[in-house]
């Protein structure tokens, strides 16, 4: 059971004590809170100590499936596309930024936080469609690894593809040393890519104005859109999203206004140098295609063993491809850490499933092997290259059912508090999640209509009943705050016309005795009927009643006793009132006010007070009405081993 802890190392946003979160429910328990930040060091040590998750969030936004869309673009169109890199490196900033606040304030990753906020079947298609996109991920990652293995050492790709299943030795090596040790040797990754890049810029001698007419935005159609979109998708990855929310709570940071804004602040400048080290690299390798390739007439060199074979004759130096070999080989190898941990929070966090970290990665990376193998057994070598940059499309079709929860929930006072993105911030992360929204919808329409034209059963059997069935959840879950909104508001508007509820004077007899009966009150008209039907049944034991309610809001967990919320005050007083009436008519009765998920609180308030029958309304939902409001009564009997009565709650009639 979550308690409040009266140290201030568990203050809320605001400054008053939080409940605690039991260590099977933390992210990414085995490092969770295990890097001490000192407050009174210098700004360096500080920032030292909090450096290190947007790196090794950065290395996803240089893996090999950016290689094959930069290289496509730089090879087919020069310069013009640097713009997308500089957008989609904004893009992830800002994106970036909004996770690390989520995780940071609300001590949950953005799995989590999706399954706290999302009924049941919604969270279940959230997750699917997220491990899909880490499986294009991983797929990416495979076979750079593959192409690199090949590149330096001549091993074939498709045994390449087979070592790389074994490489789930280092990251178990790794994850015993600590997420220090892992951050420094993503670090030196990243670096030894970089480095890598800086050579082969300096070989290359592109042209300073040809690189600074590609920042200015030109339209977009065609090829130049798909590879658009697969850069967007390669740099923006949604599963980053959910990893960097977990990484940055393996940081001890206090729990007061002060702690998180620290730790807010430096995550900021950590993102900012990381990301921008990513768009260093993801340029490079755009500009050394434009450079070496496009200008040399050979715009179709799209492919990364095409690309390391040209080097050399191209720009005359051995070095070259060596180079670029070796950073490929760096970048599939780091962000197949990367993935596996995003892997772990994903399956974790939307569906509480826990794998041992061994069969997890073996999970993840078969689900990559089995489409590579089956690629090269069918198409040969020529078939990798484009399937990396499939890949990255995939990726960016999944990006948007991360970045809308992400929005939403970072702009939600309710869950933030103080921390809440302000009016600027959110205009922006819209603006971003329009432009890949449009993008895909573009990316879509466009594939559609090729394939239907060509009659290809893949779009016509798949990928159109797809679209006809996510397009509706994504349209579900960008309004769905504003229709939680309103009924918040349209239940304030009433609250106040609720009068106290009349109470039934007829008595029962009932054989079995209960010390104490929990009923959870809705703070609408619906009480009456739940009070009318269950006070005989008091009545007849002799039962002190405990009056439940629940606050749907982070608010409180975070303000705790000194909450100055319209909300909370108002179901307080409320609920209040309707325990004064119990007590008037000679019942025992207490009120106990939560914060958050209904489920989870009225469990855990019914364990704390010991009750013996727990009652609570029914809406009577159907079907749909089950799907996207969900069933507190049905969910309930889940988290608590305490019977549940449920007794219908639409309005009572009028009169006693």
């Amino acid at each position: 059971m979550a308690e409040s802890s009266p140290d201030d190392s568990a203050r809320g946003a605001a400054g008053a004590s939080v409940p605690t979160t039991p260590a099977d429910m933390v992210s990414l328990p085995e490092v969770h809170a295990s890097v001490p930040v000192a407050p009174a060091s210098t700004f360096l040590r500080r920032l030292l100590t909090f450096s290190g998750p947007a790196f090794m969030v950065s290395v996803g936004y240089m893996d090999p499936g950016n290689w094959a869309t930069d290289l496509a673009a730089g090879a087919g169109y020069g310069y013009r596309l640097i713009w997308v890199i500089l957008l989609s490196n904004l893009m992830a900033i800002l994106l970036q930024t909004l996770s690390a606040r989520l995780g940071l304030v609300t001590g949950r990753d953005l799995a989590q936080a999706c399954r706290d906020h999302y009924p049941r079947p919604v969270v279940w298609v959230q997750w699917v469609l997220c491990e899909i996109a880490i499986a294009a991920c991983d797929l990416a990652e495979v076979l750079g690894s593959a192409i690199g293995l090949h590149l330096l050492f001549g091993i074939p790709i498709l045994w390449g593809v087979l070592i790389t299943a074994f490489d789930v030795m280092l990251l178990l090596l790794l994850q015993s040393y600590g997420i220090r040790k892992m951050e420094a040797l993503i670090l030196t990754l990243v670096a030894t890519i970089g480095a890598c890049f800086a050579v082969e810029i300096f070989l290359s001698q592109p042209e300073p104005a040809g690189i600074a007419a590609g920042f200015i935005p030109s339209p977009l159609s065609g090829e130049a859109l798909y590879i658009a979109i697969g850069i967007i998708g390669a740099t923006v990855m949604p599963h980053n999203l959910y990893l960097h929310s977990a990484l940055v709570q393996s940081r001890a940071v206090a729990r007061g206004e002060a702690g998180l804004r620290q730790a807010a602040r430096f995550n900021l400048i950590d993102s900012v140098v990381a990301l921008n080290a990513a768009f260093f690299v993801n340029a490079a390798i755009l500009i050394l295609a434009a450079a070496a390739f496009h200008q040399s007439g050979h715009a179709e060199v799209a492919s990364l063993e095409d690309a390391h074979s040209l080097l050399h004759p191209l720009l005359g130096s051995a070095l070259a491809p060596i180079a670029f070999a070796v950073a490929l080989l760096a970048a599939g190898q780091s962000s197949t850490i990367t993935g596996t941990l995003a892997g772990q929070i994903v399956m974790e966090g939307f569906v509480h499933i826990r794998l041992r970290p061994w069969l997890r990665r073996m999970v993840t990376r078969a689900l990559a092997i089995t489409p590579a193998v089956i690629v090269i057994l069918w198409k040969g070598d020529s078939g990798v290259d484009p399937l990396l940059v499939l890949s990255q499309v995939i990726l960016s079709l999944q990006l948007t059912f991360a970045v809308v929860p992400l929005i939403h929930f970072t702009s939600d006072r309710r869950k933030m508090g103080r921390f809440a993105t302000p009016l600027w911030a959110r205009l922006l992360a819209w603006a971003a999640a329009g432009v890949i929204a449009t993008l895909n919808v573009m990316l879509v329409i466009q594939t559609i209509k090729d394939g239907l034209d060509s009659d290809l059963w893949a779009v016509r059997y798949l990928l159109l009943p797809a679209a006809l069935l996510i397009a509706p959840l994504l349209a579900w879950m960008v309004l769905e705050p504003f229709w939680r909104g309103w009924r918040r508001r349209r239940a304030r508007r009433g609250r106040a016309a609720v009068p106290t509820p009349v109470l039934p004077a007829w008595e029962t007899t009932l054989s079995q005795q209960y010390r104490r009966v929990g009923i959870a009150l809705e703070a609408t008209e619906h009480d009456r009927r739940i009070l009318a039907d269950v006070l005989p049944l008091v009545r007849a034991s002799g039962a002190e009643v405990i009056l439940i309610h629940v606050v749907e809001s982070a608010t409180a967990r975070f303000i705790g006793a000194t909450v100055d919320d319209e909300e909370a005050k108002a179901d307080a007083d409320y609920l209040e009132r309707a325990a004064a009436a119990l007590r008037a008519m000679g019942l025992a009765c207490r009120a106990r006010i939560g914060a958050g998920e209904p489920e989870d609180e009225i469990a855990r308030l019914a364990e704390e007070e010991n009750v013996d029958l727990l009652v609570t309304g029914s809406h009577g939902h159907r079907l749909l009405g089950d799907l996207f409001h969900g069933s507190t009564a049905s969910e309930l009997r889940h988290r608590t081993s305490i019977p549940v009565l449920t007794v219908r709650s639409s309005p009572a009639p009028a009169g006693p």
